[in-house]
């Protein structure tokens, strides 16, 4: 008899465990600022359907898109103080926090590809330089995403560095307008709302916005004929970044199916807009838009003056850590300015 009572016992906990009675869940609220009907954001929908699936309903996720709870720049505190729980955002919304959160979130005149980009993070390094940093904050960095090189959209050619000189253009504050002056440009710092009025007042000969598939759909090129692609000039890394405490509460397997989730996300925005980028050139090219690719000589020249520039803003202890590691490890892949 007490043999079947343990056995019958023994059944019951063993459903109870299939059935997720005794699972561990977890429920995060996380902020986009992409809106779900842009690429991004549907990656991004993407991500939170496959971490849902992958842990059979253990994980609960509810994506605030169009940075709908707090505004973007303050998506990073909000999770830090626990109004949020995860951040997806990018780090260079908070360079005003510390300088070294440019070197996390855009690394001009650095990487040629996301994946050299995601290389650093993963393997060079750069995941644990960039810890330190995002700890500090009780923050906890779970990865990047990237959809790769910016182009320019430009009422003069732009297939040179030698173009560049005079060349007025609006440009977003900080890092990028040291670099392009030094080059020649006149960098104008204003809002994108502004942009199109300054383009056909002729305020600007050309500005700086996103990939090229992104400045095709919104029309750019309808009022200039010129771009460059690939780009060379700027490739920002959204961020997955949690709370801290929150993070480390979370069951082993949980942080591990969010981490490999993230990774499939940074693949899988890589290739959708390299393939997205590389349509719109066509595209653009059968409109009459001249899209140039520019040497490699100019590219190294380009790279020569924003690595010069990093100095300049790598201000704090943390600033100078990421940068030593960015230059380490772009000097192994033949990129730093000699």
């Amino acid at each position: 008899m007490t043999f079947i009572k343990t056995a019958a016992a023994t059944l019951a906990a063993t459903t109870l465990v299939a059935t997720g009675a005794f699972a561990e869940t977890t429920t995060l609220r996380i902020q986009s600022h992409y809106n779900p009907e842009q690429t991004s954001g549907k990656l991004a929908q993407e991500f939170v359907d496959k971490i849902e699936l992958m842990s059979n309903g253990e994980i609960e996720i509810e994506m605030f898109f169009s940075s709908s709870v707090v505004k973007t720049v303050e998506t990073f505190d909000a999770a830090a103080t626990g109004i949020l729980d995860c951040d997806f955002t990018g780090g260079a919304y908070q360079t005003g926090k510390n300088s070294a959160f440019q070197f996390v979130g855009d690394i001009m005149g650095g990487y040629a590809t996301p994946y050299q980009q995601l290389s650093w993070l993963y393997y060079g390094g750069g995941m644990e330089a960039a810890q330190e940093l995002y700890n500090e904050y009780n923050m906890q960095l779970v990865g990047w995403w990237i959809y790769g090189q910016e182009s320019l959209a430009s009422k003069k050619p732009i297939t040179k560095v030698a173009d560049l000189e005079n060349w007025k253009f609006r440009s977003p504050p900080g890092m990028e307008t040291k670099i392009f002056e030094k080059l020649g440009a006149k960098p104008i710092v204003m809002d994108f709302t502004e942009v199109f009025t300054a383009l056909e007042t002729g305020i600007i000969d050309a500005t700086d916005y996103s990939g090229l598939a992104n400045n095709k759909s919104i029309g750019l090129y309808d009022l200039v004929k010129y771009a460059n692609y690939p780009g060379f000039h700027s490739m920002p890394s959204d961020h997955l970044a949690c709370n801290k405490d929150k993070w480390d509460s979370m069951p082993e397997h949980h942080r591990a199916i969010i981490s490999t989730a993230m990774e499939s996300l940074a693949l899988r925005t890589a290739l959708t807009f390299e393939k997205l980028n590389a349509e719109a050139a066509a595209e653009l090219r059968e409109e009459g838009v001249t899209v140039s690719a520019w040497a490699e000589e100019d590219m190294a020249e380009f790279r020569a003056a924003a690595q010069a520039t990093w100095p300049e803003f790598a201000d704090t202890p943390e600033a100078k850590a990421l940068v030593e590691s960015h230059l380490e490890y772009l000097d192994q892949l033949g990129l730093v300015a000699k």
